[in-house]
């Protein structure tokens, strides 16, 4: 079996780095050393008896590992790879995304007898150097053995160079698999189909204006990479790129992806330019799959809240809201909302507010049948901390509509079953000390007030959360208590023209608007003291009513009443849930504490919660 492992093999590979389907290479056969898994696939150490080279198996020849074909110290047949580079280490990396298992487990490691004077392969003599011997023998001479010898590469050139154009210009392009991909690499194709697709967005910079789209691709591994495109690529490439299609693309760009933006798991990110190539995989084999979901529970969107990561939700529509127009801030822009909101086995509602084709196309679509109760998932979603926790769609984002997956079917089941019939609550609301799902749990993160106040870095990159047991010291009277709100949307309004209030964001007047508490208050605990801000949903639980409600007061009782309301809630221990980012106000750095949810204190679960804490610190009691 040894002799069937080919000599110089491995020289052969480190010749041809990235051959492709014309390339007339002799049969690769080499020995597999080290064989052991890492993640789904299995890495090994590629032998020819001489010379041996790091290389993994491509995911889908895992299987033949596992059903035993290829075998550590086996044999395998290379029929296609690539050769990649490790810059940090100065080595290469062979990448096999194609073999043939020969031979079984050998009883041990082949070693090669090296011979000094082999520094090529053996090739036959020409055939005038045959007729010279012949006369030689004629003779009485011995005749003189003529050897030639030649690298691999040399071969495999001369080869290559001597084929005609017709069968050049036929050869099939050789794709790589994106996990192979790396930004030192030169010339590459890839076969992938596009399963998220985002708007053509317009941006301002010091350097000028210009537009800019990306798209996120899949391979036949699943594995995915986003791609961006700018000014003159966007243009050539926006209606070329159709969700769901497949293409063939090369002459791109890698580089590190940036984590603050990216939205796949891929430490790489790709450039397409006006030079790359895309062209449709028409009339083949769509062997590439579907968009792939991360599906994120309802009740675990907690830890998200004001995060970079975006999340997949699935669920089952349970209110469709009529078409709103919101008018941007930024540009002054009108743009199309509607709210929907879903719910999933976890008993938990959320709301999730689509933007504007999804708004108007998809949108419309829920709204009519909403009466069905259809299930849908969503792919890249932002968390934000409206109401407590909710979901917005990017331009990016990917709605199926009774998608056929096994999580939809057990949603469905479990919806016709008895979810129809089971009383469901907001994620945001409700959030009690017992809840202990990430950042909806009182008694995670649990810290004390100086721990935040004596780390003024926190919260730089990200807003950080944190729960905390304290006492409403005091609420300062002569405050601005409330905003007037709209009664739709519940952005601040302005006197109209006339009579009633105008809302910038519904572009429309009402006769009427409602108060909601933007509150600061002061609370302590053991350790120190710091100022919280609490919104209108925290504020009322707080203290014990509307704003409207202590307005009324107010204007009815007098300033007495109104602040003997607000002593009340003072001295009164609470479980705070908070955010912490650092701002700056008159040109001085501060952090902000935002209250985020607020509970009465359990007594029965906080005292379990000390119980634990002591067992952690080995007390006993």
């Amino acid at each position: 079996m040894a002799k069937m492992v080919s000599p110089d093999a491995i020289s052969t590979i480190l010749a041809n780095p990235s051959p492709d389907s014309s390339s007339d290479l002799p049969e690769i056969i080499v020995q597999v050393v080290d064989l052991k898994p890492t993640g789904n696939r299995y890495m090994f150490s590629a032998s020819d008896g001489k010379m041996k080279l790091k290389g993994i198996l491509q995911s889908s020849l895992s299987s033949e590992v596992i059903s035993g074909s290829i075998q550590n110290l086996g044999l395998i047949r290379v029929l296609d790879y690539t050769l990649n580079d490790i810059p940090t280490k100065n080595e290469k990396y062979l990448i096999v995304t194609k073999c043939d298992a020969v031979s079984p487990a050998l009883e041990a490691e082949y070693k090669a007898e090296v011979k000094s004077q082999d520094n090529g392969i053996v090739l036959k003599p020409k055939q005038e150097s045959f007729k010279n011997d012949v006369k030689m023998e004629e003779i009485g001479l011995k005749p003189k053995q003529e050897i030639q010898t030649k690298s691999a590469a040399q071969i495999v050139h001369e080869q290559h160079g001597n084929m005609a154009p017709a069968a050049r210009m036929a050869m099939t392009r050789r794709i790589q698999p994106l996990v192979s991909l790396n930004p030192y690499q030169g010339n590459w194709t890839i076969k992938v189909r596009v399963t998220s697709k985002g708007n053509m967005r317009t941006y301002k910079n010091a350097r000028g204006e210009g537009c800019v789209f990306n798209v996120e691709l899949t391979d036949e591994d699943g594995t995915q990479i986003q791609a961006t495109m700018f000014n003159e690529a966007a243009r050539k490439f926006f209606d070329k790129f159709e969700l769901g299609k497949v293409y063939y693309i090369s002459k791109g760009t890698l580089r590190v992806a940036n984590k603050q933006f990216k939205t796949v798991q891929n430490d790489y990110e790709m450039t397409l330019n006006e030079n790359s190539q895309v062209e449709e995989a028409s009339n083949e084999e769509a062997f590439i799959p579907e968009t792939k979901f991360n599906f994120v529970p309802i009740d675990e969107l907690g830890p998200y809240v004001n995060g970079r990561e975006l999340v997949d939700v699935i669920g089952v529509v349970q209110s469709v809201s009529p078409t709103m127009s919101i008018r941007r801030k930024s540009n002054n822009e009108t743009v199309p909302k509607r709210d929907i909101t879903i719910a999933d086995e976890t008993k938990k509602t959320v709301v999730v507010s689509l933007w504007n084709d999804l708004a108007t196309n998809v949108g419309q679509e829920l709204l009519d049948m909403s009466d069905k109760s259809p299930v849908v998932a969503i792919k890249s979603l932002k968390v934000g901390d409206f109401q407590g926790v909710s979901l917005s769609a990017l331009s990016k984002s990917n709605i199926v509509v009774n998608p056929d997956l096994p999580e939809a079917k057990k949603l469905r089941y479990w919806y016709d079953s008895e979810g129809k019939e089971t009383s469901l609550a907001s994620i945001g609301s409700g959030m009690s000390p017992s809840t202990k799902n990430g950042a909806r749990s009182m008694y995670s993160d649990r810290v004390s007030l100086l721990h935040i106040t004596s780390n003024p870095s926190l919260g730089e990159e990200k807003p950080v959360f944190f729960s905390i047991k304290a006492y409403i010291s005091f609420i300062k009277p002569d405050q601005t208590m409330w905003y007037r709100a709209c009664r739709t949307c519940n952005k601040k309004v302005t006197d109209a023209f006339g009579s009633g209030y105008w809302c910038e964001g519904c572009q429309k007047n009402d006769a009427e608007c409602s108060l909601r508490y933007i509150m600061a208050l002061k609370v302590f605990d053991a350790s120190g003291e710091a100022w919280f801000s609490a919104f209108n949903e925290h504020a009322e639980k707080i203290l014990g009513c509307s704003a409207d409600e202590l307005d009324k007061l107010k204007s009815e009782e007098g300033e007495t009443a109104y602040q003997m309301k607000l002593k009340e809630a003072t001295w009164v221990p609470h479980l705070f849930r908070v955010s912490v980012a650092p701002q700056e106000y008159n040109s001085e750095k501060r952090q902000r504490i935002t209250v985020r949810a607020v509970a009465p204190v359990d007594y029965a679960a906080e005292s379990k919660y000390l119980l634990e804490e002591m067992s952690k610190m080995n007390i006993s009691i």
